[in-house]
This record gives structure tokens, sequence and C-alpha cells, in this order.
């Protein structure tokens, strides 16, 4: 059963140089064509899955802030009728800090928006122009402020762990984002994907990232701060006062079932992965002909959903319960951990272990990837 659903909007006005998604820069975009379109890619996913009332529905991209808000209603309005709404729905749209798109706020409240994910990314000019941002930080602030007269629930992602990027300067700039009083920030440390302006550059010699130990000791110090300050993290990088998490976002981590509509969104429904096309032409082309954006639906085999599942469980501070993994793949609890690194890992502090229930620590964040590697038995995820 499907009971969060995620929309996928492409497009931006510029592609910023350290970004992988799936987002695109266009001269023009029909609106009306993307609006019929996304509504055929929607009633063919709804047509799928169970109409559970959907718990969230998440706007992202590309930069969904520039979609007109009647486009938004529009959507949401047929998603309603297709499944209905769960009481309290969490409704989350992505926005880049523009004053331009500040001044869309109260007709996407109206719409049906109840949450922004605001991406300010950094909080000094100079900086702002490093990661190819078109805001300045006084558009920013102005931004945040209409969007939390605005809306129940506001999200600030920041960026750290930039080149040259000191744990004082990160200290005082967190704070500042801590004082904005916001009940979620979402804290990403600079990673270099390949295929992005950032990659051309390292490999260029023109770009050099902090050393892992800098990057470790500036995530511990975001994880003190943020906790003395009454946001913990509740998932490697996100952090919010308890019951203020993504809802959204939780679902993914849980391994639950979600719908993705709009060019390259994935989803997990009834044990099969789909895809949607990367491209905009092509998804629109494949709408026009299909009346859907599906590049590729997957069935997808029970140890394969456990080691996913397990996968982005752990990121989780909350941790999974192996028994009731298994129990749900139909699955023997002891395929699903090398029991005897999870052991080695917890007299080093880096996990916990308790019964069946297995989490990682504080300690052990930095450290995930590996530990992950380490833990989830290769036989798991092998094909």
């Amino acid at each position: 059963m499907a009971r969060a659903l995620y929309i996928h909007w492409p497009f931006c006005l510029r592609k910023c140089p350290y970004c992988d998604f799936n987002s695109h820069v266009r001269d023009s975009v029909d609106h009306d064509l993307w609006r019929d379109a996304l509504l055929a890619d929607l009633r063919h996913e709804a047509a799928l899955t169970a109409h559970e009332p959907l718990d969230s529905i998440f706007f992202g991209g590309g930069t969904p802030s520039l979609m007109p808000p009647a486009l938004v209603e529009s959507l949401l309005r047929e998603s309603q009728r297709l499944w209905t709404f769960a009481p309290g729905i969490e409704i989350t749209l992505e926005a880049n800090p523009s004053s331009v798109e500040a001044e869309k706020f109260a007709a996407l409240g109206l719409a049906g928006i109840n949450r922004v994910s605001l991406g300010l990314q950094a909080l000094d000019d100079r900086t702002l122009h490093f990661l190819g941002r078109l805001h300045s930080v006084d558009e920013s602030l102005r931004a945040l402020e209409v969007a939390q007269a605005r809306f129940a629930r506001v999200n600030v992602d920041l960026i750290y762990a930039r080149p040259g990027q000191t744990a004082g300067q990160w200290q005082a700039e967190l704070a500042r984002a801590l004082g904005f009083g916001t009940d979620h920030l979402s804290l990403y440390q600079l990673t270099i994907e390949p295929g992005t302006r950032f990659a051309t550059l390292l490999r260029e010699g023109s770009l050099t990232p902090l050393d892992e130990d800098t990057c470790a000791d500036l995530y511990a110090q975001t994880q003190a701060q943020t906790a003395a300050a009454g946001r913990p993290a509740y998932e490697i990088s996100n952090h919010a006062r308890p019951g203020q998490e993504s809802r959204h976002n939780l679902a993914y981590w849980r391994y639950q079932d979600y719908a993705g509509i709009g060019p390259g969104a994935h989803g997990r429904r009834n044990g099969v992965a789909t895809t949607r096309h990367r491209k905009p032409e092509n998804w629109l082309e494949a709408i026009a002909n299909h009346g859907h954006g599906i590049a590729e639906s997957r069935p997808l085999p029970p140890r394969e959903q456990a080691s996913e599942a397990l996968l982005m469980g752990l990121r989780l501070a909350e941790g999974i319960d192996l028994a009731a993994l298994a129990a749900r793949f139909a699955l023997n609890p002891n395929d699903l951990c090398d029991e005897t690194k999870a052991a080695l890992y917890a007299r080093q502090g880096l996990l916990t272990r308790t019964g069946a229930h297995v989490a990682v620590t504080p300690a052990g964040m930095p450290l995930l990837d590996g530990l992950l590697a380490e833990l989830v038995p290769a036989e798991l995820v092998a094909p």
C-alpha cells in the first residue's frame, strides 16, 4: 500500500555545481502541457496502488517552488480524489529562498502546502556564490520570514564541510541557523558527486575538499550542537525536535511503499520498483505514447527488499528490528546481519544490539557506509 506520494518537478533556473539530482534548465516550460502530463502519470500510478489514505506528499526537484500554485493545487486536488488524505497529512514543497518564489508562498499555502523545505545552503554571500546559488543571504532570510509566517512547518537546508571551512566558522553559522527557530534542519556535508561541475574542478586541481578527519570533526560538532539545541539527529543528516521529523522521508527510511511520478521519480509498491524516464522530453513522450512515464518496473526479490530495508533503516537513530524485518520478508533473522561483526562493533561503541534490535550509535554514524558493508551479509545483497 502506497501511503506516500512523491512528485518530481525537474526544472531549475541554474544547475548548481554540486548537484547530481535530476534537474534541468530550459528556456521555457509549457505549464498546461506539464499539468496534463503529471495528472496522467498520477492517475496511472493510483490505478496500481491500494487506495489507502495518503499520509504525506512531497514536491521535490529541481525547484518545485517554480511551479505555478494553480498547478500544485490541481495535483493536490486530484491526489485527494484518487487516494483521499489521512487526517493531518504532511504536504511538503522544496523551495529556493528567492524573493520571486517567496511571493508565491501565500498562494501555495492556499493550494494545500503545509510544510516547506528552504534551500538556504549557506549564510554568507561568498559561499552562496561558490555554491552557484542565485539568492543572497538577505533575500533568503526574508524568504524564511515569509515562510515561517505562512506555513506550519519549515525545514532549513544547509551544506557544511565546505573547502576551507573551519570549526569556528561552522559553529557560528549553525548557531545562527538554530536561532531561526525552525523545528527541522537538514545538514549535509558537501560531497563531490560524479558528473558535477565540482567533480570537474576537482579533477582539474581547482577545488580542494576538506580532509576526512576535519569532516568527521565537523560532523561530531554538528551532532553535539543540534542535540544541545533540542534538535537531535534522527537520521544521519536530518535533525528535528521530537515529533517534528519529516513524515515523508521516514516513509523512505522505514522502507514503506511510496508512489513516485514525474521525470526520474522512483517508487516502491507491492514489491515492485518503478523508475520514470529521467529526461523531461523522454518522459513527456512516454506519457503521450503510453499514458505514464515509467521506464522500468522491476519485481524485487524478498532478499533484495530486506537488504534495501537494512541499508535505509540503519540510517535512522531508531535503528531496525531484525525479527520484524525477517517476518515481513519471510526470511531467517540470522541471515540479515553478520552477528560476529555486530558484536565486534557493539563492543567498540559503534552500534547497539538489544535482542533483535540494532541501531548505529552517534559514534558509528560517520562510519555508516563502512559499517553497512560489514554488517549486511554479501549473500543478502548479491543478485
